[in-house]
Protein backbone atom coordinates (compact mmCIF):
# COMPACT_ATOMS: atom_id res chain seq x y z
CA UNK A 1 0.00 0.00 0.00
CA UNK A 2 1.48 3.42 -0.91
CA UNK A 3 2.38 5.68 1.99
CA UNK A 4 0.05 8.47 0.83
CA UNK A 5 -3.00 6.18 0.89
CA UNK A 6 -2.04 4.87 4.30
CA UNK A 7 -1.76 8.42 5.64
CA UNK A 8 -5.18 9.24 4.20
CA UNK A 9 -6.71 6.33 6.06
CA UNK A 10 -5.24 7.35 9.40
CA UNK A 11 -6.02 11.03 9.04
CA UNK A 12 -7.78 12.57 11.99
CA UNK A 13 -11.50 13.38 11.79
CA UNK A 14 -12.59 16.99 11.42
CA UNK A 15 -14.28 16.87 14.84
CA UNK A 16 -14.06 14.57 17.85
CA UNK A 17 -16.82 13.73 20.33
CA UNK A 18 -14.96 13.58 23.63
CA UNK A 19 -17.80 11.71 25.39
CA UNK A 20 -18.24 8.76 23.02
CA UNK A 21 -14.96 8.42 21.09
CA UNK A 22 -12.92 5.64 22.70
CA UNK A 23 -9.82 6.52 20.66
CA UNK A 24 -9.83 9.91 22.31
CA UNK A 25 -9.94 8.18 25.69
CA UNK A 26 -6.87 6.15 24.74
CA UNK A 27 -5.12 9.33 23.71
CA UNK A 28 -5.96 10.90 27.06
CA UNK A 29 -4.42 7.84 28.72
CA UNK A 30 -1.19 8.51 26.84
CA UNK A 31 -1.24 12.18 27.87
CA UNK A 32 -1.92 11.15 31.49
CA UNK A 33 1.09 8.82 31.50
CA UNK A 34 3.31 11.67 30.25
CA UNK A 35 1.84 13.98 32.87
CA UNK A 36 2.46 11.50 35.71
CA UNK A 37 6.02 10.99 34.49
CA UNK A 38 6.66 14.68 34.96
CA UNK A 39 4.77 14.95 38.28
CA UNK A 40 6.54 12.05 39.97
CA UNK A 41 10.06 12.22 38.50
CA UNK A 42 10.76 15.95 38.24
CA UNK A 43 10.81 16.34 42.09
CA UNK A 44 12.73 13.09 42.42
CA UNK A 45 15.42 14.12 39.90
CA UNK A 46 15.56 17.61 41.41
CA UNK A 47 16.29 16.43 44.96
CA UNK A 48 17.78 12.95 44.91
CA UNK A 49 21.07 12.34 43.13
CA UNK A 50 19.60 9.88 40.65
CA UNK A 51 20.27 11.99 37.56
CA UNK A 52 23.95 11.64 36.73
CA UNK A 53 26.05 12.55 33.69
CA UNK A 54 26.07 8.86 32.72
CA UNK A 55 22.29 8.52 32.36
CA UNK A 56 21.45 12.08 31.34
CA UNK A 57 20.76 11.11 27.70
CA UNK A 58 18.06 8.61 28.77
CA UNK A 59 16.30 11.21 30.88
CA UNK A 60 16.57 13.70 28.02
CA UNK A 61 15.07 11.30 25.44
CA UNK A 62 12.13 10.49 27.73
CA UNK A 63 11.52 14.18 28.32
CA UNK A 64 11.44 14.85 24.58
CA UNK A 65 8.86 12.07 24.06
CA UNK A 66 6.63 13.59 26.75
CA UNK A 67 6.97 17.02 25.18
CA UNK A 68 5.97 15.64 21.76
CA UNK A 69 2.83 14.13 23.30
CA UNK A 70 2.00 17.48 24.92
CA UNK A 71 2.55 19.31 21.62
CA UNK A 72 0.44 16.93 19.53
CA UNK A 73 -2.39 17.17 22.03
CA UNK A 74 -2.34 20.95 21.87
CA UNK A 75 -2.03 21.27 18.08
CA UNK A 76 -3.94 18.27 16.70
CA UNK A 77 -6.42 16.92 19.24
CA UNK A 78 -7.76 19.71 21.43
CA UNK A 79 -8.71 22.05 18.52
CA UNK A 80 -10.98 19.27 17.14
CA UNK A 81 -13.06 18.64 20.24
CA UNK A 82 -16.78 19.30 19.84
CA UNK A 83 -18.60 21.61 22.23
CA UNK A 84 -22.19 22.69 22.87
CA UNK A 85 -23.35 26.21 22.17
CA UNK A 86 -26.98 27.22 22.63
CA UNK A 87 -28.03 23.58 22.80
CA UNK A 88 -26.37 22.77 19.45
CA UNK A 89 -23.31 20.58 18.95
CA UNK A 90 -20.66 22.60 17.13
CA UNK A 91 -18.62 20.62 14.58
CA UNK A 92 -17.28 23.41 12.37
CA UNK A 93 -13.46 23.35 12.32
CA UNK A 94 -13.00 27.09 12.53
CA UNK A 95 -15.38 27.46 15.44
CA UNK A 96 -13.71 24.54 17.24
CA UNK A 97 -10.29 26.15 16.93
CA UNK A 98 -11.59 29.54 18.03
CA UNK A 99 -13.33 28.02 21.04
CA UNK A 100 -10.19 26.14 22.17
CA UNK A 101 -7.88 29.12 21.74
CA UNK A 102 -10.19 31.31 23.83
CA UNK A 103 -10.35 28.82 26.73
CA UNK A 104 -8.32 28.64 29.93
CA UNK A 105 -7.23 25.13 29.00
CA UNK A 106 -5.37 26.50 25.98
CA UNK A 107 -3.49 28.99 28.15
CA UNK A 108 -2.45 26.22 30.56
CA UNK A 109 -1.39 23.97 27.68
CA UNK A 110 0.76 26.73 26.21
CA UNK A 111 2.34 27.42 29.60
CA UNK A 112 3.05 23.70 30.11
CA UNK A 113 4.88 23.36 26.79
CA UNK A 114 7.01 26.51 27.03
CA UNK A 115 10.61 25.43 26.16
CA UNK A 116 12.43 26.50 29.31
CA UNK A 117 14.73 23.58 28.57
CA UNK A 118 16.90 25.97 26.56
CA UNK A 119 18.32 27.15 29.86
CA UNK A 120 20.14 23.81 29.99
CA UNK A 121 22.74 25.49 27.79
CA UNK A 122 23.44 28.17 30.37
CA UNK A 123 22.77 26.46 33.72
CA UNK A 124 23.25 22.78 32.99
CA UNK A 125 20.82 19.87 32.89
CA UNK A 126 18.59 20.86 35.80
CA UNK A 127 15.04 19.36 36.00
CA UNK A 128 13.72 22.54 37.64
CA UNK A 129 13.31 24.02 34.14
CA UNK A 130 10.66 21.37 33.39
CA UNK A 131 8.46 22.23 36.38
CA UNK A 132 5.95 23.96 34.08
CA UNK A 133 4.99 20.54 32.63
CA UNK A 134 2.88 19.97 35.75
CA UNK A 135 0.44 22.67 34.57
CA UNK A 136 -1.23 20.25 32.17
CA UNK A 137 -3.44 18.88 34.94
CA UNK A 138 -6.68 19.51 33.02
CA UNK A 139 -6.08 16.50 30.76
CA UNK A 140 -5.40 14.33 33.81
CA UNK A 141 -8.75 15.18 35.45
CA UNK A 142 -10.57 14.91 32.12
CA UNK A 143 -9.24 11.37 31.71
CA UNK A 144 -10.45 10.46 35.22
CA UNK A 145 -13.91 11.84 34.49
CA UNK A 146 -14.33 9.97 31.18
CA UNK A 147 -12.96 6.74 32.60
CA UNK A 148 -15.39 6.81 35.53
CA UNK A 149 -18.34 7.41 33.21
CA UNK A 150 -17.75 4.19 31.25
CA UNK A 151 -16.82 1.87 34.13
CA UNK A 152 -19.39 -0.50 35.61
CA UNK A 153 -17.93 -0.11 39.11
CA UNK A 154 -16.48 3.38 39.12
CA UNK A 155 -16.02 3.41 42.88
CA UNK A 156 -13.14 0.93 42.51
CA UNK A 157 -11.25 3.39 40.35
CA UNK A 158 -12.06 6.22 42.76
CA UNK A 159 -10.52 4.26 45.62
CA UNK A 160 -7.41 3.57 43.52
CA UNK A 161 -7.17 7.21 42.51
CA UNK A 162 -7.51 8.45 46.10
CA UNK A 163 -4.82 5.98 47.17
CA UNK A 164 -2.63 7.41 44.42
CA UNK A 165 -3.16 10.91 45.79
CA UNK A 166 -2.01 9.71 49.21
CA UNK A 167 1.08 8.00 47.79
CA UNK A 168 1.96 11.12 45.77
CA UNK A 169 1.66 13.30 48.87
CA UNK A 170 4.01 10.96 50.73
CA UNK A 171 6.36 11.05 47.73
CA UNK A 172 6.53 14.85 47.84
CA UNK A 173 7.10 14.76 51.61
CA UNK A 174 9.97 12.26 51.19
CA UNK A 175 11.60 14.53 48.59
CA UNK A 176 11.27 17.54 50.90
CA UNK A 177 12.75 15.57 53.82
CA UNK A 178 15.78 14.59 51.75
CA UNK A 179 16.21 18.19 50.63
CA UNK A 180 16.08 19.34 54.33
CA UNK A 181 18.59 16.65 55.31
CA UNK A 182 20.93 17.73 52.51
CA UNK A 183 20.51 21.35 53.54
CA UNK A 184 21.42 20.53 57.18
CA UNK A 185 24.03 18.02 56.17
CA UNK A 186 23.58 14.29 55.67
CA UNK A 187 24.20 12.52 58.99
CA UNK A 188 25.05 15.70 60.93
CA UNK A 189 22.21 15.21 63.48
CA UNK A 190 19.99 12.40 64.63
CA UNK A 191 16.94 13.97 62.94
CA UNK A 192 18.30 14.16 59.37
CA UNK A 193 18.85 11.26 57.01
CA UNK A 194 22.04 9.43 57.97
CA UNK A 195 23.02 8.42 54.42
CA UNK A 196 22.66 4.67 54.96
CA UNK A 197 20.57 2.27 52.86
CA UNK A 198 18.35 3.22 49.93
CA UNK A 199 17.92 6.99 50.03
CA UNK A 200 14.40 7.11 48.60
CA UNK A 201 12.99 4.23 50.69
CA UNK A 202 14.41 5.56 53.95
CA UNK A 203 13.04 9.04 53.30
CA UNK A 204 9.68 7.64 52.20
CA UNK A 205 9.45 5.64 55.41
CA UNK A 206 10.13 8.80 57.44
CA UNK A 207 7.41 10.65 55.46
CA UNK A 208 4.83 7.94 56.18
CA UNK A 209 5.50 8.01 59.93
CA UNK A 210 5.37 11.80 59.98
CA UNK A 211 2.15 12.31 57.98
CA UNK A 212 0.30 9.54 59.79
CA UNK A 213 1.71 10.88 63.11
CA UNK A 214 2.70 7.46 64.35
CA UNK A 215 5.45 8.95 66.52
CA UNK A 216 8.74 7.45 67.66
CA UNK A 217 10.79 9.78 65.44
CA UNK A 218 14.08 11.41 66.49
CA UNK A 219 13.66 14.82 68.11
CA UNK A 220 14.69 17.82 65.94
CA UNK A 221 17.84 19.56 67.17
CA UNK A 222 18.10 22.91 65.38
CA UNK A 223 15.58 25.67 64.88
CA UNK A 224 15.28 24.80 61.19
CA UNK A 225 14.50 21.20 62.07
CA UNK A 226 11.90 22.23 64.68
CA UNK A 227 10.10 24.60 62.30
CA UNK A 228 10.25 22.03 59.51
CA UNK A 229 8.81 19.33 61.74
CA UNK A 230 5.98 21.59 63.00
CA UNK A 231 4.98 22.56 59.48
CA UNK A 232 5.20 18.92 58.45
CA UNK A 233 2.98 17.79 61.32
CA UNK A 234 0.29 20.39 60.60
CA UNK A 235 0.38 19.68 56.89
CA UNK A 236 0.27 15.96 57.54
CA UNK A 237 -2.80 16.22 59.75
CA UNK A 238 -4.63 18.36 57.19
CA UNK A 239 -3.66 16.34 54.12
CA UNK A 240 -4.12 12.95 55.70
CA UNK A 241 -7.51 13.81 57.23
CA UNK A 242 -8.68 15.22 53.88
CA UNK A 243 -7.65 12.06 52.04
CA UNK A 244 -9.22 9.82 54.66
CA UNK A 245 -12.46 11.85 54.45
CA UNK A 246 -12.43 11.56 50.66
CA UNK A 247 -11.85 7.83 50.92
CA UNK A 248 -14.78 7.56 53.32
CA UNK A 249 -17.02 9.46 50.91
CA UNK A 250 -16.02 7.19 48.04
CA UNK A 251 -16.68 4.02 50.00
CA UNK A 252 -19.89 5.46 51.47
CA UNK A 253 -21.20 6.34 48.00
CA UNK A 254 -20.32 2.85 46.77
CA UNK A 255 -22.25 1.20 49.61
CA UNK A 256 -25.12 3.71 49.83
CA UNK A 257 -27.67 1.31 48.35
CA UNK A 258 -26.60 -1.48 50.65
CA UNK A 259 -26.83 0.83 53.68
CA UNK A 260 -30.32 1.87 52.62
CA UNK A 261 -31.27 -1.80 52.27
CA UNK A 262 -29.96 -2.61 55.75
CA UNK A 263 -31.72 0.37 57.34
CA UNK A 264 -35.03 -0.51 55.69
CA UNK A 265 -34.75 -4.14 56.74
CA UNK A 266 -33.83 -3.20 60.33
CA UNK A 267 -36.80 -0.84 60.62
CA UNK A 268 -39.17 -3.48 59.25
CA UNK A 269 -37.88 -6.12 61.69
CA UNK A 270 -38.21 -3.68 64.58
CA UNK A 271 -41.80 -2.94 63.55
CA UNK A 272 -42.67 -6.65 63.37
CA UNK A 273 -41.15 -7.30 66.77
CA UNK A 274 -43.06 -4.38 68.29
CA UNK A 275 -46.41 -5.79 67.15
CA UNK A 276 -45.50 -9.45 67.82
CA UNK A 277 -45.81 -10.58 64.21
CA UNK A 278 -45.55 -14.41 63.91
CA UNK A 279 -42.08 -15.76 63.26
CA UNK A 280 -43.19 -17.44 60.02
CA UNK A 281 -44.30 -14.11 58.60
CA UNK A 282 -41.09 -12.43 59.75
CA UNK A 283 -39.07 -15.13 58.03
CA UNK A 284 -40.89 -14.56 54.74
CA UNK A 285 -40.33 -10.80 55.01
CA UNK A 286 -36.60 -11.33 55.56
CA UNK A 287 -36.49 -13.71 52.62
CA UNK A 288 -38.17 -11.11 50.39
CA UNK A 289 -35.64 -8.45 51.41
CA UNK A 290 -32.65 -10.69 50.83
CA UNK A 291 -33.82 -12.03 47.46
CA UNK A 292 -34.79 -8.57 46.18
CA UNK A 293 -31.39 -7.19 47.11
CA UNK A 294 -29.46 -10.12 45.65
CA UNK A 295 -31.40 -10.07 42.37
CA UNK A 296 -31.43 -6.34 41.55
CA UNK A 297 -29.15 -4.69 44.17
CA UNK A 298 -31.94 -2.32 45.16
CA UNK A 299 -35.37 -2.54 46.75
CA UNK A 300 -37.32 -0.47 44.23
CA UNK A 301 -35.87 0.08 40.77
CA UNK A 302 -38.53 2.68 40.00
CA UNK A 303 -36.82 5.07 42.45
CA UNK A 304 -33.68 4.97 40.31
CA UNK A 305 -35.51 5.33 37.00
CA UNK A 306 -37.64 8.22 38.27
CA UNK A 307 -34.51 10.39 38.66
CA UNK A 308 -33.84 10.20 34.91
CA UNK A 309 -35.48 12.36 32.22
CA UNK A 310 -38.59 10.91 30.57
CA UNK A 311 -36.71 10.17 27.36
CA UNK A 312 -34.10 8.18 29.26
CA UNK A 313 -36.81 6.37 31.23
CA UNK A 314 -38.52 5.44 27.97
CA UNK A 315 -35.27 4.22 26.44
CA UNK A 316 -34.63 1.92 29.41
CA UNK A 317 -38.17 0.55 29.63
CA UNK A 318 -38.41 -0.03 25.87
CA UNK A 319 -35.16 -1.96 25.91
CA UNK A 320 -36.25 -4.09 28.87
CA UNK A 321 -40.00 -4.67 28.37
CA UNK A 322 -41.11 -3.81 24.81
CA UNK A 323 -40.38 -7.30 23.51
CA UNK A 324 -42.66 -8.74 26.19
CA UNK A 325 -45.55 -6.30 25.65
CA UNK A 326 -45.43 -6.86 21.88
CA UNK A 327 -46.38 -10.52 22.47
CA UNK A 328 -49.72 -9.60 24.09
CA UNK A 329 -52.50 -10.07 21.51
CA UNK A 330 -54.68 -7.52 23.28
CA UNK A 331 -52.27 -4.65 22.48
CA UNK A 332 -51.40 -5.58 18.90
CA UNK A 333 -52.39 -2.81 16.50
CA UNK A 334 -52.58 -0.13 19.22
CA UNK A 335 -50.93 3.24 18.97
CA UNK A 336 -47.16 2.97 19.47
CA UNK A 337 -47.04 6.00 21.73
CA UNK A 338 -49.77 4.47 23.89
CA UNK A 339 -47.58 1.36 24.28
CA UNK A 340 -44.67 3.58 25.31
CA UNK A 341 -46.80 5.38 27.91
CA UNK A 342 -47.92 2.03 29.25
CA UNK A 343 -44.32 0.81 29.55
CA UNK A 344 -43.50 3.80 31.74
CA UNK A 345 -46.30 2.84 34.16
CA UNK A 346 -45.40 -0.82 34.65
CA UNK A 347 -44.51 -1.78 38.23
CA UNK A 348 -42.15 -4.55 39.27
CA UNK A 349 -43.18 -6.90 42.10
CA UNK A 350 -41.26 -9.83 43.58
CA UNK A 351 -43.22 -12.89 44.79
CA UNK A 352 -41.82 -15.57 47.07
CA UNK A 353 -42.26 -19.32 46.43
CA UNK A 354 -45.89 -20.27 47.15
CA UNK A 355 -47.21 -16.70 47.18
CA UNK A 356 -50.64 -16.25 45.57
CA UNK A 357 -50.45 -13.89 42.62
CA UNK A 358 -54.25 -14.00 42.30
CA UNK A 359 -56.99 -16.16 43.80
CA UNK A 360 -60.02 -17.80 42.27
CA UNK A 361 -63.16 -15.70 42.60
CA UNK A 362 -61.52 -12.35 43.24
CA UNK A 363 -62.13 -9.41 40.94
CA UNK A 364 -59.35 -9.06 38.39
CA UNK A 365 -57.94 -5.54 38.23
CA UNK A 366 -54.38 -6.13 36.98
CA UNK A 367 -52.47 -7.64 34.12
CA UNK A 368 -49.29 -9.59 34.90
CA UNK A 369 -46.14 -10.03 32.82
CA UNK A 370 -43.58 -12.57 33.99
CA UNK A 371 -40.21 -10.84 33.92
CA UNK A 372 -38.29 -13.55 35.74
CA UNK A 373 -39.23 -16.91 37.26
CA UNK A 374 -42.33 -19.10 36.84
CA UNK A 375 -45.95 -19.20 38.04
CA UNK A 376 -48.41 -22.11 38.16
CA UNK A 377 -52.14 -22.04 37.39
CA UNK A 378 -54.03 -24.34 39.79
CA UNK A 379 -57.44 -25.93 39.28
CA UNK A 380 -59.28 -29.22 39.57
CA UNK A 381 -61.81 -30.35 42.14
CA UNK A 382 -59.50 -29.66 45.07
CA UNK A 383 -57.90 -26.57 43.55
CA UNK A 384 -54.40 -28.06 43.86
CA UNK A 385 -53.94 -29.55 40.40
CA UNK A 386 -51.35 -27.77 38.24
CA UNK A 387 -53.09 -26.91 35.00
CA UNK A 388 -50.22 -25.07 33.33
CA UNK A 389 -46.85 -23.53 34.21
CA UNK A 390 -46.10 -20.07 32.80
CA UNK A 391 -42.49 -19.01 32.32
CA UNK A 392 -40.63 -15.74 31.71
CA UNK A 393 -42.25 -13.66 28.97
CA UNK A 394 -45.76 -15.06 29.49
CA UNK A 395 -48.72 -12.73 30.10
CA UNK A 396 -51.93 -13.43 32.00
CA UNK A 397 -54.87 -11.42 33.34
CA UNK A 398 -54.96 -9.03 30.37
CA UNK A 399 -58.76 -9.44 29.94
CA UNK A 400 -59.29 -7.96 33.40
CA UNK A 401 -58.04 -4.57 32.25
CA UNK A 402 -61.08 -3.92 30.03
CA UNK A 403 -63.80 -6.04 31.61
CA UNK A 404 -66.92 -4.04 32.56
CA UNK A 405 -68.46 -3.61 36.01
CA UNK A 406 -65.33 -3.79 38.11
CA UNK A 407 -63.58 -6.57 36.21
CA UNK A 408 -64.26 -10.22 35.69
CA UNK A 409 -63.59 -12.74 38.40
CA UNK A 410 -60.52 -14.94 38.40
CA UNK A 411 -61.29 -18.49 37.37
CA UNK A 412 -58.23 -20.15 38.94
CA UNK A 413 -55.53 -19.71 41.54
CA UNK A 414 -52.12 -18.55 40.35
CA UNK A 415 -49.12 -19.06 42.63
CA UNK A 416 -45.40 -18.34 42.28
CA UNK A 417 -43.33 -21.42 41.56
CA UNK A 418 -40.05 -20.34 43.11
CA UNK A 419 -39.07 -16.68 43.18
CA UNK A 420 -40.89 -14.68 40.52
CA UNK A 421 -40.51 -11.08 39.39
CA UNK A 422 -43.72 -9.83 37.73
CA UNK A 423 -44.57 -6.59 35.96
CA UNK A 424 -48.09 -5.37 36.74
CA UNK A 425 -50.40 -2.86 35.08
CA UNK A 426 -53.65 -1.99 36.85
CA UNK A 427 -56.95 -1.00 35.28
CA UNK A 428 -56.98 2.55 36.63
CA UNK A 429 -53.60 3.30 35.07
CA UNK A 430 -54.69 1.94 31.69
CA UNK A 431 -57.87 4.00 31.74
CA UNK A 432 -55.85 7.15 32.47
CA UNK A 433 -53.68 6.37 29.45
CA UNK A 434 -56.58 5.55 27.10
CA UNK A 435 -58.17 8.96 27.71
CA UNK A 436 -55.59 10.38 25.30
CA UNK A 437 -55.91 7.57 22.71
CA UNK A 438 -59.61 7.09 21.79
CA UNK A 439 -58.85 5.00 18.69
CA UNK A 440 -56.79 2.56 20.71
CA UNK A 441 -59.53 2.45 23.34
CA UNK A 442 -62.12 1.39 20.74
CA UNK A 443 -59.79 -1.27 19.39
CA UNK A 444 -59.08 -2.62 22.87
CA UNK A 445 -62.79 -2.75 23.73
CA UNK A 446 -63.52 -4.66 20.55
CA UNK A 447 -60.72 -7.15 21.21
CA UNK A 448 -61.75 -7.52 24.84
CA UNK A 449 -65.34 -8.40 23.89
CA UNK A 450 -64.12 -11.05 21.45
CA UNK A 451 -61.74 -12.54 23.99
CA UNK A 452 -64.43 -12.56 26.67
CA UNK A 453 -66.80 -14.46 24.37
CA UNK A 454 -64.13 -17.02 23.66
CA UNK A 455 -63.39 -17.31 27.34
CA UNK A 456 -67.02 -17.66 28.49
CA UNK A 457 -68.24 -21.31 28.52
CA UNK A 458 -71.09 -22.30 26.15
CA UNK A 459 -71.36 -18.97 24.40
CA UNK A 460 -72.34 -19.00 20.76
CA UNK A 461 -72.52 -16.19 18.30
CA UNK A 462 -76.07 -15.38 17.09
CA UNK A 463 -76.67 -15.42 13.32
CA UNK A 464 -76.75 -12.05 11.59
CA UNK A 465 -80.17 -10.41 11.54
CA UNK A 466 -81.37 -9.18 8.17
CA UNK A 467 -84.07 -6.86 6.92
CA UNK A 468 -86.59 -5.35 9.32
CA UNK A 469 -85.77 -7.91 11.99
CA UNK A 470 -82.87 -5.69 12.96
CA UNK A 471 -85.35 -3.12 14.32
CA UNK A 472 -86.81 -5.50 16.90
CA UNK A 473 -85.27 -6.93 20.00
CA UNK A 474 -84.24 -10.58 19.73
CA UNK A 475 -86.44 -13.15 21.44
CA UNK A 476 -85.32 -14.10 24.92
CA UNK A 477 -84.12 -17.62 25.48
CA UNK A 478 -86.30 -20.20 27.17
CA UNK A 479 -85.72 -20.25 30.96
CA UNK A 480 -83.60 -23.13 32.21
CA UNK A 481 -86.31 -24.34 34.63
CA UNK A 482 -88.83 -24.48 31.82
CA UNK A 483 -86.41 -26.47 29.70
CA UNK A 484 -85.99 -28.90 32.57
CA UNK A 485 -89.78 -29.20 32.84
CA UNK A 486 -90.08 -30.04 29.16
CA UNK A 487 -87.63 -32.87 29.57
CA UNK A 488 -89.04 -34.13 32.89
CA UNK A 489 -90.48 -37.67 33.38
CA UNK A 490 -92.53 -37.07 36.55
CA UNK A 491 -96.32 -36.94 36.96
CA UNK A 492 -96.32 -33.15 36.62
CA UNK A 493 -94.14 -33.08 33.52
CA UNK A 494 -95.71 -30.92 30.88
CA UNK A 495 -94.56 -33.18 28.05
CA UNK A 496 -96.25 -36.18 29.63
CA UNK A 497 -99.45 -34.20 30.16
CA UNK A 498 -99.60 -33.18 26.52
CA UNK A 499 -99.06 -36.78 25.42
CA UNK A 500 -101.81 -38.06 27.72
CA UNK A 501 -104.11 -35.34 26.40
CA UNK A 502 -103.72 -36.55 22.85
CA UNK A 503 -104.45 -40.18 23.90
CA UNK A 504 -107.60 -39.12 25.81
CA UNK A 505 -108.86 -37.19 22.79
CA UNK A 506 -108.56 -40.23 20.56
CA UNK A 507 -110.35 -42.42 23.17
CA UNK A 508 -113.26 -39.99 23.49
CA UNK A 509 -113.65 -39.85 19.74
CA UNK A 510 -114.06 -43.61 19.52
CA UNK A 511 -116.62 -43.69 22.36
CA UNK A 512 -118.72 -40.88 20.94
CA UNK A 513 -118.88 -42.49 17.50
CA UNK A 514 -120.76 -45.48 18.95
CA UNK A 515 -123.63 -43.40 20.43
CA UNK A 516 -124.93 -42.24 17.11
CA UNK A 517 -123.78 -41.06 13.81
CA UNK A 518 -125.70 -37.81 13.89
CA UNK A 519 -124.94 -36.89 17.44
CA UNK A 520 -121.34 -38.05 17.15
CA UNK A 521 -120.87 -36.08 13.99
CA UNK A 522 -122.27 -32.99 15.69
CA UNK A 523 -120.09 -33.43 18.76
CA UNK A 524 -117.08 -34.13 16.63
CA UNK A 525 -117.66 -31.01 14.53
CA UNK A 526 -118.02 -28.90 17.66
CA UNK A 527 -115.33 -30.56 19.77
CA UNK A 528 -112.50 -31.28 17.39
CA UNK A 529 -111.87 -27.72 16.45
CA UNK A 530 -111.38 -26.51 20.03
CA UNK A 531 -109.26 -29.52 20.86
CA UNK A 532 -106.94 -28.92 17.92
CA UNK A 533 -106.76 -25.27 18.73
CA UNK A 534 -106.02 -26.06 22.34
CA UNK A 535 -103.22 -28.41 21.33
CA UNK A 536 -101.59 -25.76 19.19
CA UNK A 537 -102.13 -23.18 21.87
CA UNK A 538 -100.63 -25.46 24.55
CA UNK A 539 -97.46 -26.00 22.54
CA UNK A 540 -96.97 -22.30 21.81
CA UNK A 541 -98.10 -20.79 25.14
CA UNK A 542 -97.71 -23.55 27.71
CA UNK A 543 -95.93 -21.24 30.13
CA UNK A 544 -98.76 -18.69 30.40
CA UNK A 545 -102.06 -20.64 30.18
CA UNK A 546 -103.56 -22.49 33.17
CA UNK A 547 -105.93 -25.41 33.11
CA UNK A 548 -108.62 -23.50 34.99
CA UNK A 549 -108.85 -20.82 32.26
CA UNK A 550 -109.64 -23.37 29.50
CA UNK A 551 -113.21 -24.18 28.45
CA UNK A 552 -114.81 -27.20 30.09
CA UNK A 553 -114.50 -29.35 26.97
CA UNK A 554 -110.84 -28.51 26.50
CA UNK A 555 -110.07 -29.03 30.22
CA UNK A 556 -111.61 -32.48 30.15
CA UNK A 557 -109.57 -33.37 27.08
CA UNK A 558 -106.34 -32.02 28.63
CA UNK A 559 -106.33 -34.39 31.60
CA UNK A 560 -106.57 -38.20 31.56
CA UNK A 561 -109.45 -40.09 33.00
CA UNK A 562 -109.29 -40.30 36.75
CA UNK A 563 -107.53 -36.93 37.14
CA UNK A 564 -110.30 -34.58 36.12
CA UNK A 565 -110.50 -33.23 39.70
CA UNK A 566 -106.92 -31.93 39.44
CA UNK A 567 -105.90 -28.57 37.95
CA UNK A 568 -102.41 -27.57 36.66
CA UNK A 569 -101.35 -23.96 37.47
CA UNK A 570 -98.21 -22.46 35.81
CA UNK A 571 -97.14 -18.98 36.89
CA UNK A 572 -94.06 -16.65 36.66
CA UNK A 573 -93.03 -14.61 39.71
CA UNK A 574 -90.22 -11.99 40.03
CA UNK A 575 -87.10 -13.19 41.88
CA UNK A 576 -84.99 -11.39 44.47
CA UNK A 577 -82.16 -11.38 41.94
CA UNK A 578 -82.39 -8.47 39.54
CA UNK A 579 -83.42 -9.42 36.02
CA UNK A 580 -84.54 -12.98 36.91
CA UNK A 581 -87.94 -14.75 37.32
CA UNK A 582 -89.09 -17.95 39.00
CA UNK A 583 -91.27 -20.52 37.20
CA UNK A 584 -93.88 -22.07 39.55
CA UNK A 585 -96.04 -25.17 38.75
CA UNK A 586 -98.82 -26.41 41.04
CA UNK A 587 -101.32 -29.31 40.82
CA UNK A 588 -104.47 -28.71 42.92
CA UNK A 589 -107.44 -30.96 43.76
CA UNK A 590 -110.87 -29.58 42.94
CA UNK A 591 -113.57 -29.59 45.57
CA UNK A 592 -116.31 -32.20 45.03
CA UNK A 593 -119.62 -30.71 43.87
Amino acid sequence: MPLTEYLKQIRLPRSIDSYTDRLYLLWLLLVTIAYNWNCWLIPLRLVFPYQTPDNTRYWFITDIICDIIYLCDMLLIQPRLQFIKGGNIIVDSNELKTHYRSSTKFQLDVASIMPFDVFYVFFGFNPIFRANRILKYTSFFEFNHHLESIMDKAYIYRVIRTTGYLLFTLHINACIYYWASDYEGIGTTKWVYDGEGNKYLRCYYWAVRTLITIGGLPEPQTSFEIVFQLVNFFSGVFVFSSLIGQMQDVIGAATANQSNFRNSMDHTISYMNTYSIPKSVQKRVRTWYEYTWDSQRMLDESDLISTLPVTMQLALTVDMNLSIISKVDLFKGCDTQMIYDMLLRLKSTVYLPGDFVCKKGEIGKEMYIIKQGEVQVLGGSDGAQVLVTLKAGAVFGEISLLAARGGNRRTANVIAHGFANLLTLDKKTLQEILVHYPDSEKLLMKKASVLLKKKAPGTEESPPRKGLAFLFQPKQKTPKMFKALLGGTGKAGLTRLLKMKREQTIQEKSENSKEGEGKGREYEDKGREPVEKTQDSSECRANSVTAEEMPQSIRRAALPRGTTRQSLIISMAPSTEAGEEVLMIEVKEKAKQ
